[in-house]
């Protein structure tokens, strides 16, 4: 982050919240020429700080309004374990994250499902099958108080 000045702070600050904005829009708001705003862009992404352009959908509008959190914890922390887990869980196309943690559990799992069925379908045909799984505990979000992608840059 050190090498970020002002300039490209609020370059990726605008992109963050506004992906599809033009570099002419883009430039006018970060008080730049249209080639200067380019070429940093270009070095931003060419350096890893833009990691990707997206389109973040409804889930709602597409009918998966419900945000399961899956807490598992493992039989044990062999790598040969961990790896197996990982490899299958990267499989299941109803996860949006997985994350390694530390604590109590080994793994934290995002699920968005339509319903409690439909998590309880998503439980019967993936989770239950999950290698080395010891215990899991599942948790239902009641509502979204703050959700950002943007990071504070």
């Amino acid at each position: 982050m050190s090498d970020l000045d002002a300039t490209d702070r609020r370059i990726l600050t605008v992109l963050q919240k506004e992906g599809r904005i033009t570099n002419a829009d883009l430039s006018e708001r970060v008080n730049l020429s249209p080639s200067a705003c380019h070429r940093r862009t270009q070095r931003l992404e060419e350096e890893g700080y833009i990691a990707a352009y997206v389109a973040l959908l409804d889930p709602r509008r597409l009918g998966r309004p419900t945000t399961v959190y899956v807490e598992i914890t493992l039989q044990g922390q062999a790598d040969e374990l961990l790896d197996a887990f990982e490899r299958e869980v990267a499989r299941i196309p109803d996860i949006l994250e997985c994350h390694l943690m530390a604590g109590q559990a080994d793994y934290l799992l995002k699920i968005l499902a339509q319903d409690t069925e439909d998590f309880a379908r998503i439980h019967r045909q993936y989770l239950s099958r999950l290698p080395g799984v010891r215990q899991m505990h599942s948790s239902f979000a009641l509502r979204t108080v703050v959700q950002t992608t943007a990071l504070a840059v």
